[in-house]
């Protein structure tokens, strides 16, 4: 299923707004549910890939988990229906009052990332007489192959627990009272597409899995992470990432142990295709060797492009006429302040629609009011 864009009721709004296709997405959630419950794999949802309350209530009525980096990431699961039971809180600076918070709904699972986060779980957990739950995790040292910002399973990187160090966090494990090791955790990165990355995921768990078990430990959960990447040079042709192999990797590769479960933290596959942004072109100015095609959407309303360099198909929803080059670029005072540079577009003047592609995934979650700009509205396929 392709994206659909009524584009008579889409040009009648006020722009720049997201706009998302309740149909693709239900049909993407429904592809990822049946291929893990294939393998019996559970699915929480990385809510920091968007956040929106429509969006986050369809995938919680799809039956998903919620894999949260924040307190307010928590309560905001809380507050459209996850139960806490699917609950999972990564992040490797988690403020007392977000533990306190998670502490407080019996959340499923703290995701830890140093021995002194270990500590004031212990300590914070004490204080209420609970025990938290709470899973490792690991740097499994994995080369995601991916843009360097979005690379989170290196040894060089911020998050996680290096294995060198895994003996002394064993150790003061066994001194805590208040918490109890539920599993394992890894995350390599965002937008991988290369699937032997997962394999060399597989293949490193395995040889930790045998590291925990010789010391008689037997994590009931491991948790693979997410970053499954999305096509955005051809979202038509693509709409769903293949999720089918993508699970088959690791039923293959990766030996769990009778008893485990097998957990995935599933973001931008998930929703990454079935949102755009939609924008109104406010001039064309020819430069010297460009045409800019200046539209009203920018950097604060998708700040992928500016931040990542990330490529996102550009097309002009009102126009046939032959194709010319534009720079697709943004109001706000940046020149990184641009969708896209020698852009392919039929012939394109004032007033024409453009639309963004497969921007459902850090679009409107990371839009902001740089330059005291409005915070871009949503809009639903099946409301309009």
């Amino acid at each position: 299923m392709s994206f659909n864009f009524p584009v008579d009721k889409l040009s009648q709004l006020q722009t720049p707004f997201y706009y998302y296709d309740m149909e693709l997405l239900n049909a993407t959630l429904n592809t990822v549910k049946r291929e893990a419950d294939e393998y019996g794999f559970k699915v929480h949802y990385a809510v920091k890939a968007n956040a929106n309350d429509r969006i986050l209530k369809t995938i919680r009525q799809a039956g998903f988990g919620a894999d949260c980096v924040s307190g307010n990431e928590v309560q905001k699961a809380l507050d459209t229906g996850f139960d806490a039971k699917g609950v999972v809180f990564a992040g490797v600076g988690k403020a007392d009052w977000e533990i306190n918070l998670g502490l407080d709904n019996d959340i499923a699972c703290f995701n830890v990332e140093s021995i002194p986060e270990l500590e004031i779980i212990n300590e914070l957990a004490e204080k209420k007489g609970k025990t938290a739950k709470v899973a490792l995790r690991i740097n499994p040292n994995v080369n995601a192959n991916t843009h360097h910002y979005i690379t989170t399973g290196l040894e060089e990187n911020k998050f996680g627990i290096n294995q060198w160090d895994l003996e002394k966090v064993i150790a003061v494990l066994g001194t805590l009272k208040n918490v109890e090791l539920e599993g394992i955790h890894f995350h390599i990165g965002s937008q991988i597409t290369d699937l032997l990355s997962f394999k060399e995921l597989c293949l490193r768990v395995n040889e930790l899995q045998k590291w925990f078990i010789s010391r008689h430990i037997f994590p009931k959960v491991v948790n693979v992470g997410g970053g499954l990447g999305i096509d955005y040079e051809q979202p038509d042709q693509n709409p769903a990432p293949d999720f089918k192999n993508f699970f088959q990797v690791f039923d293959e590769f990766l030996e769990l142990k009778p008893g485990q479960e097998l957990h995935f933290e599933l973001g931008r596959s998930m929703v990454g295709q079935c949102g755009a942004l939609l924008s109104r072109v406010l001039y064309v100015k020819n430069g010297v060797n460009t045409k800019f095609a200046i539209v009203d959407a920018g950097m604060s309303d998708l700040i992928r492009p500016a931040l990542y360099q990330a490529y996102h198909k550009i097309e002009n929803l009102s126009s046939a006429k032959p194709t010319e080059k534009y720079d697709v670029v943004g109001p706000i005072c940046e020149s990184s302040d641009c969708f896209g540079k020698a852009v392919d577009l039929p012939e394109t003047g004032r007033g024409d629609l453009i639309v963004i592609r497969s921007a459902g995934a850090y679009g409107e979650i990371m839009a902001n009011r740089y330059n005291l700009r409005e915070l871009p509205l949503a809009y639903y396929s099946d409301e309009i």
